[in-house]
């Protein structure tokens, strides 16, 4: 296990013990999520993607060039392995919502369509499912949404910010892929896991803190905001 000295006392990988955390979706943020909760010693990490590393996905994820080719689970478990020690579970297949998720899932998927099949299947009003994290981003601007998803009040302030992916505005890079800025997925990332590790502490009666239900932030100019219910 990584050695937690330096950040135990804000999260404790032996009091967060064996809970599972899915992460479904394995590019930009989602990668970098997986890493980063590795490094803070959470062991029951599960991912999901079909995905193959392409040549365009080493600029803005946590990938790099030997990986073109290969499945990103498969690189990322590697990654992982290397870095912390820890074997991570995977799912080289799209998540549907037919199979049982976590206690703690984040939602990062590439498209909304998908986020509201398994959001309907997997995580809504399903007890065992006790946080998911959602997460949204443009190039200089994301969203991150924190939600008890058996809680009516917070199905219902989450579903309201859905909307159909012919409405999304993605950006599109001349070659035709979708732009995407890896220092805005950085930031994305980091403010999820931040809000993993506040959830933890207050489920836990370590903190009086609770994570904002929606963080919205721009870089050009700066700001950041969050609102809860």
């Amino acid at each position: 296990m990584v050695d937690a000295s330096s950040h135990r006392e804000i999260f404790s990988p032996e009091a967060f013990g064996e809970r599972r955390v899915d992460v479904i979706g394995a590019g930009a943020t989602g990668s970098r999520v997986v890493l980063s909760l590795a490094k803070l010693g959470i062991q029951n990490i599960h991912v999901w993607d079909f995905d193959k590393i392409e040549e365009h996905n080493i600029a803005n994820q946590v990938y790099d060039t030997a990986h073109i080719g290969q499945l990103k689970v498969e690189a990322l478990a590697e990654i992982v392995k290397r870095s912390t020690g820890t074997v991570i579970t995977q799912y080289p297949f799209a998540a549907d919502g037919s199979k049982q998720l976590g206690n703690v899932v984040f939602l990062m998927t590439d498209t909304m369509r998908s986020r509201k099949e398994i959001w309907g299947k997997a995580i809504k009003l399903k007890p065992h499912v006790s946080l998911m994290i959602e997460t949204r981003m443009g190039t200089d601007n994301g969203r991150i949404y924190s939600i008890v998803p058996f809680q009516i009040q917070h199905v219902r302030m989450w579903e309201e910010t859905l909307y159909d992916d012919a409405e999304a505005g993605v950006e599109v890079a001349a070659c035709g892929t979708n732009i995407s800025v890896g220092p805005s997925a950085e930031i994305v990332s980091g403010l999820a896991v931040w809000q993993l590790m506040r959830w933890f502490a207050h489920d836990q009666g370590k903190s009086e803190d609770v994570p904002e239900h929606e963080i919205i932030f721009g870089l050009r100019s700066s700001f950041i905001m969050g609102r809860s219910l």
